[in-house]
């Protein structure tokens, strides 16, 4: 083990975990996306505080998943990615990373979307024009991950943070009704409406990709080469997982509030992220409105380059192939300027995002919970029976929610 990474895992022991908490806050970006926006004022303004369980029980699975996946990083030495190249048949690799990056486009729809969409309410800015600075601003973001991990966790910190003020400041001002968000953490539904809002709420808060990403943080940044440093890491990473997590749970909570709160039952129905924007200013006031439109912004650019980042990791772990960043960006930023052009309604393009990966979710959380629960694979640190039942049943949860939704979508 290097000198270096002795040290950190010495303070980890000195002063607790906190020099090694920051993975999980990049991966924490990629659940308050633009989508998330997008779905939680959807959930809020048209059912009010209905589906508030559906944002807690995400948030939970999001925990237990993205801690699987930095522990998967800590255990091997790889990304998910490679884990599935090595012990999966190669159809079965194949079929993943094709679906894996249609939720990479998917995903990059919804962070340019946002910021374009940012950058038209703060600016005027046209939405193709946004769009493609959005992309610009994040691919220039993510190369400051070539001067280290500090750099690049402290930028997308410090986005979220913006996110977190934003969302807090207009929940303050708005007041919260506590009783209303207790009855909503009830589950239930009303119709297939909500059952189809509920799923991009799914897949807007447990994103695919950042279960793919996860374990390139951990495993890039530390090295362990014994059990017991393992184990020391994976304690760290508890602490950084349920921290970030927590907070990525706060602000989709608050999205949703202050929705419900502002927006629901009231005329002319708020369906869009222009309409949320217009309602929170004259509601709450111009801050409340720019605050809103920072935080949209800062979502879009971390979300973005963080999304990049993620392909990188996929297309290099299933295919053994690095393509150069400009190039990745291109090809998942065309499909986003395209609806950006043909003029798409912009929120429900960034709903149904969220829809298609919400399908992608059982496609990289199936192998994972099938990989970690290896001795062969995990070694000392191979989940124990308990966490593989608990994950199992978070796997089927999503895939009956989603073959659900098929069934509604073609019935309607």
């Amino acid at each position: 083990m290097t000198s270096a990474s002795e040290a950190v895992v010495a303070r980890a022991r000195v002063r607790g975990p906190f020099p090694l908490l920051g993975p999980a806050f990049v991966a924490s970006i990629a659940y308050v996306d633009p989508g998330n926006f997008a779905t939680n004022i959807a959930a809020g303004s048209k059912y009010g505080y209905l589906l508030v369980w559906v944002l807690l029980a995400s948030n939970l699975m999001a925990m237990l998943i993205q801690y699987l996946s930095a522990k998967s990083g800590i255990a091997t030495g790889a990304t998910l990615p490679e884990l599935c190249r090595t012990h999966f048949s190669q159809p079965t690799v194949t079929g993943l990373w094709l679906q894996a990056e249609i939720v990479a486009i998917a995903t990059d729809v919804a962070e340019v979307l946002g910021g374009a969409l940012a950058l038209k309410l703060l600016f005027g800015l046209p939405l193709v024009a946004g769009g493609v600075v959005t992309a610009v601003v994040a691919f220039v973001l993510l190369g400051v991950q070539g001067r280290g991990h500090r750099p690049f966790e402290t930028a997308i910190v410090g986005l979220l943070a913006v996110i977190l003020v934003g969302f807090l400041y207009s929940l303050v001002a708005g007041g919260v009704d506590p009783m209303s968000v207790a009855e909503g953490a009830v589950p239930r539904f009303s119709g297939s409406e909500s059952l189809l809002i509920a799923a991009g709420m799914l897949g807007a808060t447990v994103m695919p990709h950042a279960i793919y990403l996860h374990g390139a943080l951990t495993n890039e940044r530390y090295v362990a080469d014994t059990a017991e440093q393992r184990s020391a890491l994976l304690r760290s990473q508890r602490v950084d997982v349920v921290t970030a997590m927590s907070l990525a749970g706060l602000v989709n909570l608050a999205m949703l509030v202050i929705a419900a709160r502002l927006f629901f039952g009231r005329e002319p129905a708020v369906d869009t992220i222009e309409k949320a924007h217009e309602r929170l200013n004259s509601a709450l006031g111009p801050t409340a409105a720019l605050l809103f439109a920072l935080a949209l912004l800062a979502s879009g650019l971390a979300s973005s380059s963080v999304g990049t980042f993620a392909g990188q990791i996929i297309m290099q772990g299933f295919l053994r192939r690095r393509v150069p960043l400009l190039v990745r960006r291109l090809v998942t930023l065309s499909p986003a300027l395209l609806v950006l052009a043909l003029g798409v309604d912009t929120t429900q393009a960034l709903v149904i995002s969220q829809v298609v990966l919400s399908f992608g979710i059982a496609f990289a959380l199936v192998p994972l919970v099938l990989l970690t629960r290896r001795v062969d694979v995990m070694g000392t640190l191979v989940n124990r029976q308990v966490t593989t039942v608990v994950a199992s049943l978070v796997a089927a949860v999503i895939i009956v929610m989603n073959v659900i939704l098929l069934v509604f979508t073609a019935l309607a």
